[in-house]
């Protein structure tokens, strides 16, 4: 192996840049200090202004950053840009990018990837033309900055994570063939979608091939814009083993790296900080539970969660609810548990009697209507978690010692309910669970042991196999307990989620804290400064292959 090639300039492009999504906006923003640490204003995230004149909360513009570039940059068709930085630790430099007026171009942009590269964008729908319209608006950014700085001086690497940038990440391929091109998928399209259709995904894999499924669940849009963006990308990553399998397989294309996801301390408050936090998000808790049951919980009840996106089945939140139903009929159920979903649905109002017995809490000796619910929804009678809590008869009745909460809104700190953000709230838990069927890494058990909260997962999820190829696991050793799932073994996972969190719930203060001790050392191994050099190797494929080309095209020049 030759000298290993480090950029001099990073563009990384992603619809979660300064947009709190889902499991890449923590990927993004906790990853970024250690790349402005090693890379000084010489690493820019890219990401959609979707605020227009209202201020994002992420955002911080500035009038001095980029400005030469800004004063000379003629952007096509009348886009506009604010440049500034991320409000995270690292405060890197981020571009959001005004994509809507590429909406007029998208068929001669759609026709191109066809004539290039065979994208087939005619089946498609739903987020499809906005996606590409915000990926290319990247590339002419990446386009013009390059021109501005002449790239060709440079070591100079273009990041684009998920499908959403793939044809950012074709264009770049085109005009600027001198700029290393990198493509990380988080979950390919195809395989979330074989999962969520319930479909089995891990005993068929060998079977599937990615383009007739993509047929099949009329996903031929987004799997060919993805898969050409694998296969073209001087280097292909995704972030776990489990989801390598999954691209060779569907994407016909095996990751050039696994580039596993890490998490970033500074969200962990200290500990004075957070022993008050922790007090308040309890209080916030049981103060809810109160309100809606009419019954104020025990002080030292056990308090569990699940959370993460609306994946009914991937993310095992239908497998969580029949666990908590499981517990409520065990006569090993001695100390009062609280579960909570605080997964965000179709809301749309807070529910005004809960936030007047909120600010009245001495009104509280009644049960309201469904007590479970904080929130309205507008599809209320379709709800999956309302469905299956009243399947399963889980209707906190006066005197049962397992209540179960539906939290449906983002945790931001303004949801009119809670109002306070998730890792405010996250602090208050005794232990989560995420028995996730699909689940290519898995942010919200990593984020959950950093919090020193002790943490339930599968080994269908990329953080569960991690947690399996250390030398020590097991809840006592590393803090999490990793059930195995399979495509058909729902009842006996079920089974072993309740038992578990009734043994945690059985614990002593001594053993807890030993667990909390265990979970937080393990979340240590997993921080970016750990992390990062899995893309060091990335950035260096990716180079390397851009360097490939300057020296055919030298020597061509030669002929």
């Amino acid at each position: 192996m030759g000298k290993q090639l480090v950029p001099d300039y990073i563009f990384e492009v992603s619809w979660e840049v300064c947009n709190k999504v889902g499991g890449i906006y923590t990927v993004l923003s906790t990853k970024a200090k250690t790349l402005q640490k090693q890379y000084k204003d010489r690493i820019i995230f890219i990401g959609p202004d979707i605020w227009g004149d209202k201020p994002s909360p992420y955002f911080s513009r500035s009038k001095t950053l980029l400005k030469e570039w800004q004063r000379v940059a003629r952007l096509p068709q009348n886009m506009k840009v604010k440049v500034g930085r991320w409000n995270v630790p690292g405060r890197p430099i981020v571009i959001l990018v005004d994509f809507k007026p590429l909406y007029a171009y998208k068929n001669d942009l759609y026709g191109e990837m066809w004539n290039r590269y065979g994208v087939n964008s005619l089946p498609a729908y739903g987020d499809y033309d906005e996606s590409c319209a915000f990926a290319f608006a990247s590339a002419l950014v990446i386009e013009s900055f390059y021109k501005f700085i002449h790239g060709e001086k440079y070591n100079v690497v273009a990041h684009f994570d998920e499908w959403m940038t793939g044809m950012g990440l074709l264009h770049i391929k085109y005009t600027l063939p001198q700029v290393a091109t990198l493509f990380t998928t988080h979950a390919t399209s195809i395989g979330r979608s074989i999962a969520g259709n319930g479909k089995p995904l891990y005993d068929y894999l060998a079977g599937y091939n990615g383009d007739q499924m993509a047929e099949q669940l009329n996903m031929v849009s987004k799997h060919s814009l993805e898969k050409t963006a694998a296969i073209e990308a001087d280097c292909f990553t995704t972030v776990s083993e489990i989801t390598a399998k999954e691209c060779t397989q569907l994407l016909d294309r095996e990751p050039d790296i696994v580039t596993p996801n890490g998490f970033e301390r500074n969200f962990v408050p200290a500990e004075e900080i957070y022993k008050e936090r922790r007090k308040t998000a309890r209080q916030k808790l049981f103060d809810i539970t109160e309100a809606l049951t009419g019954e104020r919980p025990n002080k030292n009840s056990f308090l569990i969660a699940t959370s993460g996106r609306y994946e009914y089945k991937n993310k095992g939140i239908d497998l969580f609810i029949d666990a908590a139903k499981k517990i409520a009929q065990s006569p090993d159920l001695e100390r009062e548990i609280i579960a909570f979903v605080l997964v965000p649905a179709w809301i749309d109002v807070p529910r005004a009697d809960l936030q007047e017995r909120l600010a009245r809490p001495s009104c509280a000796t009644t049960p309201l209507p469904e007590p479970f619910i904080t929130h309205t929804l507008h599809n209320h009678d379709q709800d999956c978690v309302v469905n299956q809590i009243h399947y399963l008869n889980l209707d906190n009745q006066s005197g049962s010692k397992l209540k179960i909460v539906f939290i449906p809104s983002y945790l931001t700190g303004n949801d009119g309910i809670v109002n306070l953000s998730y890792y405010d709230l996250l602090i208050g838990l005794d232990a989560t669970a995420f028995p996730s069927y699909y689940e290519p890494w898995g942010y919200t058990p990593l984020e959950s042991i950093a919090f020193g909260v002790p943490t339930i997962t599968t080994d269908l999820s990329g953080f569960g196999q991690w947690i399996n190829s250390r030398s020590e696991c097991g809840l006592k050793k590393s803090g999490v307990k990793v059930l195995h799932r399979s495509d058909f073994n729902f009842v006996k996972v079920s089974e072993e989620l309740a038992d578990t969190i009734l043994a945690l719930s059985h614990c002593g203060k001594v053993q807890r804290a030993k667990i909390a001790n265990a979970a937080t050392e393990v979340s240590r191994e997993a921080e970016w400064k750990h992390f990062i050099t899995y893309y060091t190797k990335a950035f260096h494929i990716a180079l390397e292959k851009a360097a490939s080309r300057k020296t055919i095209k030298k020597s061509e020049n030669l002929i």
